[in-house]
């Protein structure tokens, strides 16, 4: 790859900022769900760019190409989260599809990834 740092990719600028703003959706959720699902939403949300760095400071390509799968199932459990956010009235509709919208979008553009470093 001609990319200087993992954080150049359009794949973890779109997550990282989509982290950003699940972090700033999740402050609204109810008290309840601090330790429930926004925690959940959360982690799945910071794991997704967090998987992708770890993977490009590995040794090896095969390492790089798991942490990359280990994302985009992180990126997956993100969508789902939002989707019961939704349907648990914590989320508008329009927020959380969008919001999911874009997880699938990170999910393929880590397939592609992936799919790069076999």
């Amino acid at each position: 790859m001609a990319i200087t740092s993992v954080e150049d990719l359009e794949v973890f600028k779109l997550s990282h900022a989509l982290g950003l703003m699940v972090y700033a959706t999740t402050r609204t959720f109810p008290r309840q769900e601090t330790f429930g699902l926004v925690t959940q939403l959360r982690r799945a949300a910071a794991s997704v760019g967090a998987n992708l760095v770890e993977g490009a400071g590995r040794l090896n390509r095969a390492e790089y190409r798991q942490f990359v799968g280990i994302a985009r199932g992180s990126a997956a459990e993100a969508s789902y989260h939002l989707l019961l956010a939704r349907d648990l009235g914590y989320i508008a509709s329009d927020d959380s599809d969008q919001l999911r919208a874009d997880y699938g979008r990170v999910g393929q553009m880590l397939t592609r990834l992936a799919q790069s470093l076999r």
